[in-house]
Order: structure tokens, then C-alpha cells, then sequence
């Protein structure tokens, strides 16, 4: 009877080390498996971003083939353009009059900005559903000129009316709001280039203009 008790003892104490070892090893496996899914999402993010660029891009590229190889700024009200709204918080104007080439509103948001909020409804599109500026400025027909990108773009000085003015003095560099420091940038050849802070000056002095007039998407006037 005493030899079956401390049996029965030593197999509670193996039972009980290997639940303690199941947990020990579920904990780490959890989390190894958090911070590994967080880098999967920060791909799939950056990839995801890089596609509405260029979705954003054939749309722009589509219209303007429509309209004498004028983009919306370009065109006054009148004529069915939007360059009088070229300034303050009307970027998504830009985008909103192209609705037949611009068929799902969703591709204007960066999956990483979490500041900004999907829509599917073109109708009340506005900047809060927005994630990329705008370059006023862009060369024809320079390849290497900025079309659009991420708006986690910063020249040190406050934005005057809605609009960024981007040039090699001072230098422009990323905030960390999205993609850790860095961004996407949709050139004029329809390209996506994902840049640091250098490869973004590297940018704005091979743009083909000595300033970059950006109009962001900002939310108030």
C-alpha cells in the first residue's frame, strides 16, 4: 500500500513538471508567433500599399488618356477638371471625379495609416479616407518624377494651405507614423519605390523640378 502511494506521488510530480513544461513551451511559442505575425502584417502592409499606389497611378493615367493627357489639376471646374481645388483640404476632390477609373475608393488608404479610415463609397469620399498625397509639380516627361506617395512626409515647416513644398533645401524626411520611417513614393513611369530618409532627398533632386508642390490630404483647412 505505501509503495503504491509513493507511486502514485511520483507520477502526480512527473505530471505536474510536464504540464509545467507544456505551458512554458506554449507561452514561448506565443509568444515567438506574436512578433513574428506583427513583421508578416508589416509585409503584407508595405506590399498592400504599393499595389494602391500603382492602382491609384493607372487611374490618373487612364483619365488623363481621356482628357488630352491632362490630369484633374490641370483642368479647370468648368471643363470638368478640379485645378481651382488645388489647394487646401480638397485633395480627395481630385480623386473623386474619377470615378469611373478609380472603381473601388479603398485603394487611397495605406493599410498602415492607422489615422485615415477605408471607404467604399466615392460619393462621401474625403481626405480622412486618404493616405496619399498629390505632386502639383510632377515633369513631363521625366520618368523619375514624383507622382504620389505616403503622406508620413515632413519638411520641417508647417503646410501652407494643404500643400508641402518639397526641395533639396531644407531636406524632406519620413515621420513615423507609417512604415517605420519610411514610405512608398508612386513615380511618374507608374513604379512604386519603397525609400529612407536619403533615397526621399535622392528622389525630390531627380523629380526634374526644383520644388515639389505636394497637396496632402489633410483633414482640416
Amino acid at each position: 500500500m505505501t509503495n503504491f502511494s509513493r507511486h502514485n506521488r511520483e507520477r502526480a510530480f512527473t505530471i505536474l513538471d510536464l504540464l509545467m513544461l507544456v505551458i512554458i513551451i506554449t507561452f514561448l511559442l506565443l509568444f515567438y508567433l506574436s512578433h513574428t505575425d506583427r513583421g508578416v502584417r508589416e509585409r503584407a502592409f508595405r506590399i498592400q500599399c504599393i499595389n494602391n499606389l500603382k492602382q491609384t497611378g493607372m487611374a490618373l493615367d487612364t483619365w488623363a488618356s481621356d482628357h488630352n493627357e491632362k490630369f484633374p489639376m490641370e483642368i479647370s471646374q468648368t471643363n470638368g477638371g478640379t485645378m481651382e481645388f488645388a489647394s487646401g483640404a480638397n485633395e480627395w476632390r481630385h480623386f473623386q471625379i474619377m470615378s469611373n477609373e478609380l472603381v473601388n475608393p479603398m485603394v487611397l488608404r495605406c493599410p498602415a495609416d492607422k489615422l485615415r479610415r477605408w471607404t467604399t463609397n466615392l460619393a462621401t469620399l474625403n481626405n480622412s479616407n486618404i493616405s496619399f498625397f498629390i505632386n502639383l509639380d510632377y515633369s513631363r516627361p521625366n520618368p523619375h518624377a514624383l507622382w504620389s506617395g505616403d503622406r508620413n512626409l515632413t519638411n520641417g515647416l508647417p503646410l501652407h494651405n494643404g500643400v508641402m513644398e518639397l526641395s533639396t533645401n531644407p531636406p524632406a524626411s519620413w515621420t513615423a507614423e507609417m512604415h517605420k520611417r519610411a514610405g512608398n513614393l508612386l513615380m511618374f513611369d507608374g513604379s512604386v519605390q519603397r525609400v529612407d530618409d536619403a533615397g526621399l532627398c535622392q528622389t525630390v533632386a531627380n523629380s526634374g523640378t526644383f520644388t515639389n508642390r505636394l497637396q496632402m490630404p489633410v483633414l482640416n483647412p
